[in-house]
């Protein structure tokens, strides 16, 4: 099942022949490591396009998987100095656990290396010429363990990168803290020179404090997903031969039926068959109250059953249901880059081999020019190479896009990739379609106005029983009104309907007519009415009983509750709001003024949107198109942002630029505002992963910084990166009771 949206929109970026795969990378440690591996992957034969994102450790390659292989682009991993495996949903529970030891790791190594540092330096502060000996000797022995055991990391990865003919920050930090430490050594068995023992292990010490800092950081980020994949429960009971036994969710099949109790979880997509209950579909929808469910009703596996025990019959399970097609949208949506990445790229791959270059030079402009000895032109220039940091580049979009979709799934927004987030924040005008977005989306009866001395449930009795043979959405209407009212009666009989006039039948033992107000209406009072209720945009039809206008019945599509509230926020925004209908100005122009939107595109027919939106964007500025996703396919495709509203389980994740879970426009403010959040929070992240670079360097190289403080500068760039990007993930979605406007 697809749910809302057309096979042509699921398909509109990517060719049909080419598969996407995401292969989950270890290794990598900066910009420079991503600039490299999207080379590897694109040089594959077949490759389309290719994507890394250092913060989630996933590669997503677009391919022929006719022409490349998962094979292949696994062995092209390998090739770039990484290690690489196919990325599943399945696999996130490993993925959770490696991270949790990753961060484990790095504490130990973190705590050992600033253990053994810290007697070191007090050595080196302590230290004076003609010392004892045997102080040296201890520097030695504690500064050993901490190159080559807790640094490690950087020295094997560096080895492994050159080996490639290439360079990242791990090659920076090995050949800073091994000048260090070889000199060091060989000045203690030379006995001539000053040691520098307590700079390799404080930077190495620093260093690695401020790796464990940002894994922590980096895996609050990535959360998201691990709290989406801890949703579905790992058993459920089922019935079995007229028993209910205990399975594990994997043995679900569609069609069986499984008891949900109080405060459980619902194990897959369903209907409910039996009992009635109110469901909290926060965690996936946003929506703060849970929703009454009845039989009928539709529920989606991994919200929780708050009240009366229910039974469902299972519709969609695995990776066809509801949660899972989540997780696969927010696991593509935090692998993609917006644009404003791309001058971070451009970068990255020329970065190491600048801050090496640049490293010599200031080594041989203090050495040559300056006539300082070699020990003291060393330490600019190892300087040089431990301030400079690659790896808040490379994290400065890809953590503030896993923050924002991550918090984008948990509050009922699904954003299909990071552009659309860019795009969104620059949405100037929205377009929204009047049925299913203004509107409810089904014709209700809002009048009925009779004749002197006829009653009106009378009037509504009759018109139900000659609609109740009628299909027309009017018809509906009428005919459910009446059994609100407890007004149904039997059909009747004799039933013909004529395009454009009506319909007739005999009920009662009368000739009854449903339609268009003709002549026979005048002089009987009912004139002025019409034309009032016709001016409020509602469709209006007579009921003639025996050749005699009795009365009249008003139906319209009213507006969703929360339209006026969402469109004045659009506003607030900036934003222009424009209705796009297919509908007649009169009834569009009501609708209009009901919810407070300035501007209105009436009887505009779906294929004609299109046009409408090229007309706006041609304005300037991007253009978001509204719309069910049905009818609006076309005109959603062209928009710069395609926004679908959908409900609850009939909503198809994998469709569209964005999609709302919520039935309301609040969720279209709060995209927009959503996506301002995370441009604003990446161009912060860009700014000053330049910015500490830009000073940095320059600094280090006139001698202006130790590399101890150096390295700790290093550390901190980077947490303090993933930090900025941490503040999207308490972005507050609209809350009917009070707006909050923070991020």
């Amino acid at each position: 099942m697809r749910g809302l949206w057309p096979e042509s929109l699921l398909v509109r970026r990517k060719p049909v022949a080419d598969r996407c795969t995401r292969v989950a990378v270890r290794g990598m440690t900066c910009a420079a490591c991503v600039d490299r591996l999207e080379k590897a992957l694109r040089r594959v034969p077949g490759v389309a396009e290719a994507s890394v994102n250092l913060a989630t450790e996933r590669a997503t390659v677009v391919h022929d998987p006719a022409a490349a292989t998962v094979e292949a682009l696994l062995e092209a991993v390998e090739v770039a100095g990484f290690d690489g495996e196919l990325a599943t949903a399945e696999g996130e529970p490993d993925r959770t656990a490696r991270v949790s030891a990753h961060i484990h790791g790095a504490g130990v190594r973190a705590a050992v290396a600033v253990g053994l540092a810290i007697p070191i330096v007090a050595i080196g502060m302590v230290w004076v010429h003609g010392a004892p000996r045997w102080l040296a000797w201890t520097s030695f022995a504690l500064a050993t363990p901490v190159q080559f055991y807790c640094g490690r990391q950087f020295l094997a990865a560096a080895l492994k990168v050159l080996r490639h003919g290439s360079a990242d920050m791990n090659v920076l930090v090995a050949i800073g803290t091994l000048t260090a430490y070889g000199y060091s050594v060989a000045a203690l068995f030379s006995g001539a020179g000053h040691l520098y023992f307590e700079s390799a292990a404080t930077i190495t010490a620093l260093v690695l404090v401020g790796k464990w800092l940002e894994a922590r950081a980096r895996g609050r980020v990535s959360e998201a997903i691990s709290r989406l994949v801890r949703l579905a429960p790992k058993t459920a009971r089922v019935r079995r031969g007229g028993e209910w036994v205990e399975a594990p969710l994997a043995a679900i099949s569609v069609g069986d039926e499984i008891a949900v109790r109080a405060g459980e979880r619902i194990p897959a997509d369903g209907t409910v068959v039996e009992g009635s209950t109110s469901v909290d579909e926060a965690m996936l929808t946003g929506e703060s109250w849970p929703v009454p469910k009845a039989v009928g009703d539709e529920v989606i596996g991994g919200t929780v059953n708050t009240l009366g025990a229910v039974t469902v019959r299972a519709t969609r399970i695995g990776s066809d249901a509801t949660l899972a097609r989540i997780v696969r949208l927010v696991e593509h949506a935090q692998g993609t880059k917006p644009p404003v990445q791309r001058l971070a790229d451009a970068v990255a791959g020329r970065f190491v081999p600048a801050v090496l270059a640049i490293s010599a030079a200031t080594f041989l402009w203090w050495r040559i020019v300056a006539g300082m000895p070699s020990s003291d032109a060393l330490w600019p220039a190892v300087a040089v190479l431990v301030i400079a940091c690659p790896c808040a580049m490379g994290l400065a979009t890809p953590t503030a896009i896993m923050a924002a979709t991550g918090r984008a799934a948990e509050i009922g927004i699904l954003v299909r990739d990071g552009s659309s987030l860019e795009r969104a924040a620059r949405v100037a005008v929205v377009l929204l379609d009047k049925t299913g977005t203004v509107t409810v989306g089904r014709p209700v009866v809002t009048d009925v106005v009779t004749v002197e001395g006829v009653d009106a449930e009378e009037v509504l009795r009759l018109a139900a029983a000659v609609e109740r043979h009628s299909e027309h959405p009017i018809g509906a209407a009428v005919v459910a009104a009446a059994a609100d009212a407890g007004l149904l009666v039997p059909p009747s009989s004799g039933f013909e309907a004529e395009p454009g006039v009506g319909v007739t039948g005999e009920a009662a033992g009368r000739k009854v007519t449903v339609g268009r107000l003709d002549a026979a209406a005048t002089g009987t009072g009912l004139e002025s009415e019409a034309a009032r209720v016709a001016g409020q945009g509602k469709a209006v039809c007579g009921v003639n009983v025996d050749g005699r206008i009795i009365g009249l019945i008003a139906v319209a599509d009213n507006t969703v509750d929360s339209a006026a509230e969402a469109v004045a926020r659009l506003y607030r925004l900036g934003c222009e709001v424009v209705m796009a209908t297919g509908d007649r100005r009169e009834a569009a122009m009501a609708v209009a003024a009901a919810v407070g939107i300035r501007r209105v595109e009436a009887g505009v027919r779906p294929e004609h949107k299109v046009e409408l939106v090229r007309t706006y964007q041609a304005r300037g500025g991007a253009v978001a198109m509204v719309g069910d996703g049905i009818n609006d396919a076309p005109a959603l495709a062209q928009a710069d942002v395609g926004i679908a509203i959908g409900t609850g389980t009939d909503i198809a994740v994998e469709a569209g630029d964005i999609a709302l879970m919520r039935a309301n426009l609040h969720g279209v403010a709060d995209a927009i505002r959503l996506g301002r959040a995370t441009l604003a929070v990446i161009k912060q992240n860009l700014f000053w992963a330049f910015v500490y670079n830009v000073v940095g360097i320059p600094l280090a190289a006139m001698g202006r910084l130790d590399p101890m403080l150096a390295a700790a500068a290093m550390g901190l760039s980077s947490v303090s990166v993933v930090t900025n990007s941490l503040r999207l993930r308490r972005f507050r979605a609209f809350n009917a009771s009070h707006e909050h406007r923070g991020r």
